[in-house]
């Protein structure tokens, strides 16, 4: 049980940030770390858009619901699957790539966050700290035009980083054994279910939650408020646009 597992297990996400800046060497080296993550086939089919440049990183708030820390931390990092450098490399080389569908979109996707969650742990073993922006996913046409990002290459999410200007509580988390299956997925009954989310569901934060969005329960506020079936088919059916219009969807 070494210093990295206690580190890991003590994680926050950090969403306000210092004024100190994240010298160019420190994020290099965390990158060259991102670098060494594994990837599929060692195709590396991803690519990581630094952002420090403050008129960016007010275009790009909007796209992450103009959450504060866009635009407070010094270095956005926008991790994405990344087919088209692979692509050149195959054609100069008079190879014929096969890399225009579906398929391909998930691998380099799985290689981006890979390299995403690698390249937070270098940074959090650093003293820095990071939060994921799941709004990625949901604004990629945009983040796209932003970042002049060229066909086959599809944000998949965004990072900010920097030096911690809080220390908030942890989030709570699932215990272990919701989780994990031994040797072959066991399916979960009612009883299961009610024992695995009573701590979730009897937090204070939960309660005050539930009674905020006025909801009779937690998973409530999940289905009606937060990830609604609206949201949820709008943003689907806008990412499958994306991944047509930047060369995906040939299958």
């Amino acid at each position: 049980m070494g210093t990295i597992s206690g580190s890991l297990l003590n994680r926050r996400t950090i969403r306000k940030y210092s004024e100190r800046d994240v010298e160019e060497k420190m994020l290099d080296y965390l990158l060259l770390q991102g670098s060494r993550t594994s990837t599929t086939g060692n195709m590396q089919v991803y690519s990581i858009v630094i952002t420090r440049d403050m008129e960016i990183k007010k275009e790009l708030a909007p796209c992450h619901f103009n959450q504060s820390m866009v635009t407070e931390a010094p270095v956005v990092l926008t991790f994405c699957a990344d087919f088209n450098r692979f692509n050149k490399w195959c054609r100069l080389r008079k190879a014929d790539p096969g890399y225009d569908n579906f398929l391909s979109f998930m691998t380099a996707a799985t290689d981006a966050l890979l390299a995403a969650q690698t390249v937070c742990i270098a940074a959090e073993s650093e003293g820095l700290g990071i939060c994921y922006l799941g709004t990625t996913i949901y604004m990629t046409r945009d983040i796209i035009k932003i970042l002049r990002l060229p066909a086959g290459v599809v944000p998949v999410t965004t990072v900010t980083l920097g030096w911690p200007a809080e220390n908030p509580e942890q989030v709570d988390r699932l215990p272990l054994k919701a989780i994990t299956h031994k040797e072959t997925y066991k399916d979960y009954t009612d009883k299961d279910i009610e024992e695995l989310y009573s701590q979730k569901e009897n937090r204070s934060d939960s309660e005050l939650f539930i009674r905020e969005n006025n909801k009779e329960t937690l998973a409530q506020v999940f289905t009606d408020v937060r990830y609604t079936r609206k949201d949820n088919v709008h943003f689907s059916e806008t990412l499958l646009q994306v991944l047509e219009e930047q060369g995906f969807m040939n299958q």
